[in-house]
């Protein structure tokens, strides 16, 4: 998703966001420290297939799936999806830089308990160079994920 569209559905539901600029970086670890949010706050997209339909699994940078605790809060089966599976949804954005809103695609999105404990979440904005950041309850408003708990953290 081009960042411009994702800017525009934003500006559309009166959301205020932040957009910054960074050195290109792959990992949502080596991102978080280039853009100083803490790795709790920063949101790693996760594409997953659930029961064959692929969705989101939105966790904090410094967490994992549980895809066995994803299979139980969806209640169906869960995997990790292969690039083939997601990647034409996604024509204008870098691989594994997918922003989490699922919902501007007709896709299920699950959020991780704890990024709901902090105020803001920041995230990819479908460039391996540029982070969003905004209101966490803005986020839910606007995509309604299911929340559970199905990370954990990883060193």
């Amino acid at each position: 998703m081009p960042i411009r569209r994702l800017k525009l559905y934003l500006d559309n539901n009166s959301v205020k966001y932040a957009v910054i600029q960074h050195s290109r970086a792959f990992t949502a670890q080596e991102i978080a420290e280039q853009v100083h949010v803490p790795g709790r706050e920063l949101a790693k997209t996760v594409m997953v297939l659930i029961a064959g339909e692929v969705a989101m699994a939105v966790v904090p940078a410094s967490h994992r799936v549980d895809f066995d605790a994803l299979s139980d809060v969806a209640g169906a089966s869960a995997d990790l999806a292969e690039e083939g599976d997601f990647v034409e949804r996604f024509p204008q954005c870098d691989v594994g830089a997918m922003p989490p809103f699922g919902n501007l695609y007709d896709m299920d999105v699950y959020v991780s308990e704890t990024l709901q404990e902090d105020e803001y979440i920041a995230f990819s904005a479908g460039s391996h160079s540029e982070v969003m950041r905004l209101r966490y309850e803005d986020f839910a408003r606007l995509v309604e994920p299911i929340v559970g708990r199905f990370s954990y953290r990883f060193p």
